[in-house]
């Protein structure tokens, strides 16, 4: 309210300065001056309630919004693990400092409709740009979660395929970054409407495209890590 008090104050003013400066330029007065009104205590209250009202409003429809990730599509899987929390650090283990073997992790929420998983680990705060750490896709779309230390190998025992990492290798590669703040991995899970013509091997971007417009429903994990 005291918001709205404000801004119709300045509002007279400003209006009022600007008459004054007109006529000490030409000595007449504006025609709109004889229409000038009085505004009573009672709008001003009535104005700064309507205000009051529509910035409560706004906020309120901000805060609907859905969250969403790559594509548009809405977080409605909920990825967890074992060994992490979302936001906390992940033991070294799982790093470039311990033994490099990826995190379990378990999700819920995949769509009906769901013909396939595909997952992408990465580092939106390496030096040089977004890093990438795992790329997985293929998944059987009634894969509900992966075991500790997925084997780096071209294709899984359940037909999953693995692409090529940052590193230049195949499958899970841990974190391992400069010495300074913690950087953030982000483990995210895609429940997708189509099983996907991709090679063992191939990236990130490309995997990236060819989700497009196929992908139900979406969620992440992020866990973090710093030497």
């Amino acid at each position: 309210m005291f918001f709205g008090l404000d801004l119709l104050a300045l509002m007279l003013h400003t209006e009022k300065l600007s008459r004054t400066g007109l006529t000490r330029l030409t000595g007449q007065t504006p025609r709109t001056a004889p229409m000038e009104r009085k505004i009573s205590p009672g709008q001003v209250i009535r104005f700064s309630l309507a205000l009051f009202v529509a910035i409560a409003a706004l906020a309120a429809c901000k805060g609907q919004v859905e969250p969403t990730m790559e594509g548009g599509a809405k977080m409605a899987i909920k990825v967890t693990s074992t060994a992490f929390q979302e936001g906390t650090t992940m033991p070294t283990k799982y790093t470039g400092d311990g033994n490099d073997v990826s995190p379990p992790l378990a999700w819920s929420g995949i769509p009906d409709g769901a013909k396939s998983i595909a997952l992408i680990c990465d580092d939106p705060d390496a030096p040089v740009g977004t890093w990438v750490h795992w790329v997985l896709y293929n998944l059987p779309p009634n894969t509900a979660e992966l075991a500790e230390n997925v084997p780096r190998q071209d294709t899984l025992p359940n037909g999953a395929r693995q692409g090529r990492n940052d590193f230049g290798k195949i499958g899970y590669g841990g974190p391992a970054p400069p010495p300074g703040p913690a950087h953030r991995y982000y483990f995210k899970i895609y429940a997708l409407d189509a099983v996907l013509d991709l090679k063992p091997g191939d990236t990130k971007t490309q995997l990236v495209k060819a989700m497009e417009g196929h992908i139900l429903a979406q969620g992440q994990l992020m866990g973090k890590y710093q030497r």
